[in-house]
């Protein structure tokens, strides 16, 4: 089982994505299981602060170490024996998530993602509780929460038998390098439109090379800058 802990200051948007779909029926067969941490229940004097001007002055407010620390601590509790095995801060500034980062993630038993807001965060939180900087794109977004189940989602695909058969993940677009080839379901005809050939012809070893072919134009044509690692 992966067990993903999350940070953040809006548990309740990850209700609706996770109860639908695959996600929901892992969570169900206990393959993958999902802790919120409110970083506010953390914050800090009568208020409950968890964000304060920047040092130096600038634009916007900063998410504070010590509530996040705090969830911290929280999430160790829940462990129990032994630490979570990867500390991980959304950020734009992170490395970008590829589907081998996700692979590599998914083989984890506890991983804590950190959803911040504001302008940032204290940056002692990154040089100090963080292992991992992760982003979903060369983009900002108003939160870590989005970024988050981005992440959840990528990495829970690839744990064995999340999905309905874990052949499915080896053939998704970038697991292999290549974006993934075209496909067609019923009927064979359909407004004039026809399913190629190749896919009725029942000769597997012609349909496989058909499919690499396919792949390897589409990568080519979209996204050329993935061929040289494939």
């Amino acid at each position: 089982m992966i067990h993903f802990h999350i940070l953040t200051l809006f548990p309740e948007m990850f209700t609706s994505p996770f109860a639908q779909g695959v996600l929901s029926r892992a969570q169900r067969n206990g393959i993958v299981k999902l802790s919120f941490y409110n970083i506010r229940d953390y914050g800090q004097g009568l208020h409950k602060s968890v964000d304060d001007y920047p040092y130096g002055g600038g634009r916007g407010m900063l998410m504070m170490y010590k509530p996040i620390s705090l969830a911290l601590n929280a999430v160790e509790f829940v462990i129990g024996d032994g630490v979570a095995d990867h500390v991980i801060l959304m950020s734009p500034q992170g490395k970008l998530l590829t589907q081998s980062i996700a692979q590599s993630l998914a083989s984890s038993q506890n991983i804590v993602l950190i959803s911040g807001r504001y302008e940032g965060i204290d940056n002692r939180v990154t040089e100090n509780l963080v292992s991992n900087e992760i982003s979903v794109g060369d983009y900002v977004v108003s939160g870590g929460e989005l970024p988050s189940m981005v992440l959840i989602d990528a990495v829970s695909r690839c744990v064995p038998g999340v999905l309905g058969s874990d052949e499915s993940a080896f053939d998704d677009s970038h697991s292999r390098g290549l974006l993934e080839y075209p496909q067609y379901t019923r009927p064979a005809m359909i407004d004039g439109h026809s399913v190629p050939d190749v896919l009725l012809s029942g000769n597997h070893a012609e349909i496989e090379q058909w499919r690499l072919g396919k792949a390897l134009q589409r990568t080519r044509e979209m996204r050329p800058d993935l061929l040289s690692e494939a």
